[in-house]
Parts: C-alpha cells; structure tokens; sequence
C-alpha cells in the first residue's frame, strides 16, 4: 500500500507543479513525507509511464496523454484509492484517500462514457456531473463493478 500511495502522490505533483528532475521529485516526495531513493522513483517513473515533455523553455514530467488507456498499474491505484462511489441525480461522488482525487478523476476520465460531462478533484473527493440521472447510476455500477474486481 505505501507504494501505491506514493506513486498517487507522484501523480498529484506533477500535476500541481512543474518537476524537471528525479532529484526534484525525491525532494518534494521527501517534503510530503514519503523518503525515497533514486532507485524507487525511477522505478516509479517507468510504472507509472510518466514521460519527459517540453514546454519550449524546459522539460517536466507528465503523464503520457497520447495513451488514454488504463493500465493494470492505474486500475489497481483506483482500487486502493477509492473508499466509495454514490450519485445523487446527475452527480456522482467518489470518496478517496487523501491525496488521491486526482488520480481517480484521471482514472474516470480515461474510461471515456459518453454520460460523463466532466470531472472536478478535490484532495480526497471527486466530483463528476453526468447528462442524466441514468447515466450516473450506470457509472456508480460501473465503478463499483471494477472495484470488486
């Protein structure tokens, strides 16, 4: 579990900050209390298929946004993250862990049903406005369903 909830933290930063270096990263997982090595976080790096991209100016790391596929490593994330899925008319609430919203937006996001308009993470709470109450009661199922595995 410590894996998984510091490979969800590595999502969370490089989403709200700019990191061009592993050496970077260590450091700012070491600031949100996750001690690592070299060695993890490129480890980490390659699990998650995070890729260097450009801005023009200088290179950060991001997800790879060509592949909108779910991987075993994200599915697996979602199911350690995620504490419930409900809706309540065309909305839907996912509850997480701390730190863990984004990467179940993400993981919502990827599995691209026409139902879902969009997605809005907090720290730990996702929510997600669907076009019709039906289409958010086939999401909760569907969430819950892959939950169960």
């Amino acid at each position: 579990m410590a894996r998984n909830a510091r490979q969800l933290k590595i999502l969370e930063l490089i989403a709200k900050k700019d990191i061009e270096t592993q050496d970077e990263l260590a450091a700012e997982l070491l600031s949100e209390n996750f001690p690592v090595t070299q060695a993890t976080i490129s480890r980490d790096i390659k699990e998650l298929g995070l890729v260097k991209v450009s801005d023009g100016k200088k290179q950060k790391y991001a997800r790879e946004y060509s592949d909108y596929s779910i991987s075993n490593k994200i599915l697996n994330m979602f199911r350690h993250a995620v504490y419930s899925v409900d809706y309540a008319l065309n909305t839907v609430v996912i509850k997480t862990i701390s730190g863990a919203a984004n990467s179940a937006g993400m993981f919502v996001d990827r599995l691209n049903n026409d139902g879902v308009m969009g997605c809005v993470a907090g720290d730990d709470t996702v929510l997600i406005v669907t076009r019709s109450e039906a289409a958010a009661h086939g999401l909760v199922e569907e969430l819950n369903e892959i939950m169960r595995g």
